[in-house]
């Protein structure tokens, strides 16, 4: 990969660019007015734009960028503070002061709801096996300002962890977290889900299987979470009890531990 500065830059988003090149151990090419695409030829890389509002990453062959947004949290916290029901939430059954582990963190979206209904006293930690990933969702979540303070402050709270999920899980002491969530690519794909679009050519496709399971629900004190296609056979593979919705793409399942 490639660190570079949007088309129209100043000294500091150069420097910002410089830093974040640095930090994840690629080379910083000045733009001088190239395209993304004469880049990304030119050093067959990737290419990270680094603008004054966000950080655009330009992998091979994409036609789209992936960037940090708070995605489908948005209108999901409205709707969840005027007191309409937030299948999530009803799966994970956060309230207050517990603790949540996201092993599949992506954008945060999921993980941002769960850092609102925990608050202050609550914990939750993200792990995203791509590391550049990682790193945009991090500064976007630490950076990201919404209308709704309450949004800024769930984001800012949440800790990012770059980790495959099977060797931080395996790592962690028994009943370390209320609540072990997993969210992974769809075996089967949602044309209508362009929000996460550009995640499925850069994803860590790691297996949800039995293993992993057995070392969510030691992690667990309270319920191990899996969302997924309302097709797909792991729900009835490993034990889930299903929260089916007649007009949903996606389903969730929960363990009580």
């Amino acid at each position: 990969m490639i660190v570079t500065t949007a088309g129209r830059t100043n000294e500091e988003m150069i420097q910002t660019a410089k830093q974040i090149a640095q930090d994840l151990g690629c080379m910083y090419i000045q733009r001088n007015k190239k395209s993304i695409l004469s880049l990304s030829k030119e050093y067959n890389q990737d290419v990270l734009v680094i603008g004054k509002d966000r950080y655009e990453w330009y992998g091979e062959n994409a036609t789209e960028p992936v960037f940090f947004h708070p995605n489908t949290a948005g209108f999901r916290v409205k709707r969840w503070l005027q007191g309409e029901t937030e299948p999530f939430l009803e799966a994970t059954a956060l309230v207050e002061g517990m603790s949540f582990l996201d092993c599949t963190l992506g954008l945060a979206s999921d993980s941002i709801m769960a850092s609102l209904a925990t608050g202050e006293k609550g914990k939750v930690w993200g792990i995203e096996g791509n590391e550049v990933l990682a790193y945009l969702v991090k500064k976007g979540l630490s950076a990201w300002e919404s209308e709704n303070s309450m949004v800024n402050d769930a984001m800012r709270r949440i800790e990012v962890l770059q980790a495959m999920h099977q060797d931080f899980l395996s790592a962690l002491q028994d009943d370390s977290f209320d609540v072990v969530y997993f969210d992974p690519m769809f075996d089967i794909e949602i044309q209508e889900s362009n929000g996460i679009a550009p995640l499925r050519n850069i994803a860590v496709k790691e297996a949800f299987n039995k293993q992993t399971l057995v070392e969510a629900m030691r992690v667990a004190k309270k319920r191990v979470v899996l969302k997924d296609h309302w097709q797909s056979e792991k729900f009835a593979q490993y034990g889930f009890t299903v929260m089916k919705r007649k007009t949903a793409k996606f389903h969730f399942g929960y363990i009580e531990c």
